[in-house]
């Protein structure tokens, strides 16, 4: 099964993306989905967070206060590290256990951090979602509940542009209209199908 990394910078729309591959009936693994899982109360992720970050980390009835551990880990690089240190291995196996149930010509892997958290060893191509930091700020001020100078230092920790899309085996453009995006993970369907074809056959050029 041919393997695609979907990623992109924070307001770029690799979960409309996504959306869009999901009614092409494609399935989709989502890397954020399963972090959010895998700290669910109970759950030994959990634990190893409040035991690194102590129980100020919690909400009252025991559940991660995210909103809390964001503004931490965004601004201290090393509180960072030690958050993507528990998270990043779990959720790399739990995408590889994943995988292996999935019957289908190929699937997307939603992976936000792909570069960062080296994870690209888990995708035959990468699929960069792209759009100006003009239109990832002014979505964001729009969807979330952050400040312009929280998102700025988002954008800053992540991946350069540049590097991002110098890196891409395809890429799409989400600066315009939604049936342009659309229509550009429409041809990407079909492209992904002829390999997975070419992939199973071995008789492609």
């Amino acid at each position: 099964m041919l393997k695609i990394g979907l990623t992109g910078g924070i307001g770029s729309g690799k979960s409309t993306v996504s959306t869009l591959f999901e009614q092409l009936n494609t399935p989709v693994i989502d890397a954020d989905i399963i972090a959010h899982q895998l700290v669910a109360v109970g759950q030994p992720a959990l634990a190893k967070i409040q035991q690194t970050f102590g129980s100020d980390i919690l909400q009252p009835e025991g559940s991660l206060d995210r909103k809390k551990l964001r503004e931490l880990v965004f601004s201290n690089p090393l509180e960072k590290q030690k958050l993507e240190a528990i998270i990043h291995p779990l959720v790399y196996q739990t995408i590889q256990t994943e995988i292996k149930r999935l019957i289908a010509p190929y699937c997307i892997i939603s992976i936000p951090l792909l570069f960062e958290s080296n994870m690209t060893s888990l995708v035959d191509r990468i699929l960069v979602v792209d759009c100006p930091e003009e239109q990832q700020i002014e979505r964001l001020l729009k969807r979330d509940d952050m400040t312009t100078k929280r998102i700025q230092s988002i954008i800053n920790s992540q991946i350069s542009r540049d590097f991002r899309n110098s890196k891409a085996n395809d890429l799409i453009d989400n600066s315009g209209s939604n049936d342009r995006l659309a229509e550009q993970v429409k041809t990407l369907h079909n492209f992904y199908i002829s390999i997975s074809i070419c992939q199973d056959t071995l008789f492609c050029d």
